[in-house]
């Protein structure tokens, strides 16, 4: 069996490869929708938080 057999795949590669191909690009498109919405969720609540100075973040009480 050739390389060229395996991907024609008896007159089917079109749509099994396709298919993959569609898959392959669902997956990327909701990885990065995750990532952008995991960035929007932490900036939310780092700017509902405010900045660390206003609440006294990193002072040593003495």
């Amino acid at each position: 069996m050739s390389w060229a057999e395996f991907f024609s795949m008896d007159g089917r590669g079109f749509y099994v490869w396709g298919s993959f191909g569609a898959f392959l690009i669902c997956i990327v498109i909701e990885i990065v929708l995750v990532r952008l919405r995991i960035d929007s969720a932490q900036k939310t609540v780092r700017d509902s938080l405010g900045s660390p100075e206003s609440i006294g973040a990193g002072k040593v009480a003495r």
